[in-house]
């Protein structure tokens, strides 16, 4: 365990140097081509650096942490955009801080007025499943700033201490029953992991991050589920780097609403996939890609129903609409999501890593306790 937590410094070491680096690109290098080619080299090398861990959970975290959120905001910066380009005074810290990290720093720029015509074609535009701004789910400023209570986390806290419990009952689970448990796991795992990287973030730079989740349990659509609940970094960063510039590049082959939106869950797919691939290191079986293209069928049966059938004129109530979403996500994840985690025994790699982990820190306590008796 040691070993691994050196070479996790180590990556993590190499991965500062490198956004330093970039860092002083931005001030003697021009945007666009000539940025482009300097920043290439460690757009690659961050590809690689997570294949030195053998811990799925630090190979995983950190692939997602540079592979598609820093490569995602390096190739927006080689042109001048993205949240690594909003401010020319930025420091060092923030700047690397905003590289790997859900950060977007929030802009305080006076209301504009906004034309009706136009907003009513935002809100039912292409990408409304994507930003959550539609007519059936508002996405209220306080909804997005708000932030989640330390109460919420000790009860969550509890639950997966409760939750790690039943793993020693799993010989007597239906493997149904343990794979919601995983739903579970991955998804308080999650907000954990990304708990600390806001409280790291908050006491070093006093930024917040943004919430990658929103209480995924509260969904009541597959368009409100994927739009303002999942992934919401995810999304934003796609919106920039891929559904933006394909509306110049393809609108006039196919139209500009499908082009995008093809586009965009295409690039959303391969990454997943290319995620379960650092998770595993086993060649991919494209599962995951046929979850995610079934969920994008019938979010768009979703839209269309919606918007020509039902004209918002009928609409389900949380109590229904609510557990048949999350029914639909749980389902198809037994079916194509949770598979291929299981075929390379993600699972029991991780349990031995926490027992690893335990081993680890009862060492250091001891130890401590010993030095300071």
């Amino acid at each position: 365990m040691e070993g691994e937590i050196n070479k996790f410094i180590k990556v993590w070491l190499s991965i500062l140097v490198c956004l330093s680096c970039c860092y002083a690109i931005s001030k003697i290098v021009s945007k666009d081509l000539s940025r482009l080619l300097c920043v290439l080299p460690f757009v690659c090398l961050f590809i690689f650096l997570p294949l030195d861990l053998h811990s799925i959970h630090l190979r995983s975290t950190t692939a997602f942490f540079i592979v598609w959120l820093a490569n995602f905001k390096l190739l927006l910066f080689a042109f001048g955009r993205g949240s690594l380009c909003s401010d020319p005074s930025i420091s060092l810290g923030r700047f690397v801080a905003l590289a790997c990290l859900p950060i977007k720093i929030q802009q305080n720029t006076p209301p504009k007025k906004i034309n009706p015509s136009t907003l009513k074609s935002h809100l039912n535009g292409p990408m409304s499943h994507l930003n959550g701004q539609n007519k059936e789910n508002p996405t209220s400023k306080k909804t997005q700033e708000r932030h989640v209570s330390p109460l919420n986390y000790a009860i969550k806290g509890i639950l997966f201490s409760i939750l790690a419990r039943l793993y020693d009952y799993n010989d007597y689970m239906h493997p149904k029953v343990i794979m919601l448990l995983y739903c579970f796991h991955i998804y308080f795992l999650l907000k954990f992991i990304l708990a600390i990287a806001a409280t790291l973030a908050r006491a070093l730079l006093g930024i917040e991050l943004e919430p990658q989740f929103n209480e995924l349990y509260l969904t009541t659509s597959l368009q409100d589920f994927w739009g303002r609940r999942s992934n919401l970094m995810v999304n934003n960063i796609l919106r920039l780097s891929v559904y933006n510039p394909t509306h110049h590049m393809v609108t006039c082959v196919v139209g500009q609403r499908w082009a995008q939106l093809f586009a965009t869950f295409v690039v959303s797919r391969l990454m997943h996939e290319l995620m379960f691939y650092y998770m595993g290191l086993v060649k991919p079986s494209w599962e995951v890609i046929w979850f995610f293209l079934l969920h994008g069928l019938c979010l768009v049966i979703e839209i269309v129903l919606k918007e020509v059938v039902f004209a918002s004129r009928f609409r389900l109530p949380w109590l229904i609409s609510g557990p048949l979403t999350n029914g639909f996500v749980i389902i198809t994840s037994f079916w194509l999501f949770f598979p291929p985690f299981l075929r390379f025994k993600a699972d029991e790699r991780a349990f031995e890593k926490y027992a690893a982990l335990g081993e680890f820190l009862k060492k250091v306590t001891c130890t401590f306790i010993r030095l300071h008796a």
